[in-house]
């Protein structure tokens, strides 16, 4: 009898990567002509948040649009972003609070486990362990092509898939 194989499903951020985004979009508000004079800054708030300040509401979502291009370019989903709707008046500044997402929840692992039931081979078995799912086959073949079935699929967080044993 064949030993099970399985993989975990996680949705984890690069921290450095997100910090090296950052400090680029940081460093290229400080440079650009556009944002001269507007007081546009992207900074760290706390340990999973970003909040991105400027002198007009404009300037705000441009600058959050040069942070979203930096974490394009260094291979970072946005799927992480979960941003306010509108930047929100403080004083003579507009402030904008980005959180970072990580890890998914027991209602998105049940929504990747219905999934792989409802639509993945018949041996695969999804059991959710934490902030992350464990897949379980008796067939690797099986547990690529669920690989391919959620890569397909387009959920609201990103999806690493690690511990392929």
């Amino acid at each position: 009898m064949a030993a099970e194989s399985s993989f975990d499903v996680v949705s984890k951020l690069d921290r450095q990567e997100v910090d090296n985004a950052l400090n680029q979009a940081a460093k290229e508000l400080s440079q650009r002509f556009d944002f001269k004079g507007t007081g546009a800054t992207v900074s760290w708030q706390g340990d999973q948040a970003v909040e991105i300040r400027a002198n007009a509401e404009e300037r705000v979502k441009a600058a959050l649009d040069v942070f979203k291009e930096k974490l394009i370019k260094r291979g970072v989903s946005l799927k992480i972003l979960d941003t306010d709707e509108e930047p929100k008046a403080s004083g003579k500044e507009y402030r904008l609070a980005v959180s970072l997402k990580e890890g998914i929840s027991t209602e998105d692992g049940k929504k990747i486990s219905k999934i792989i039931r409802d639509e993945g081979p018949k041996g695969v078995k999804a059991q959710i362990q934490g902030d992350e799912l464990r897949v379980s086959s008796k067939k690797k073949d099986e547990l690529q092509t669920v690989q391919t079935l959620l890569k397909e699929k387009d959920l609201d967080f990103p999806v690493q898939f690690v511990n392929y044993r």
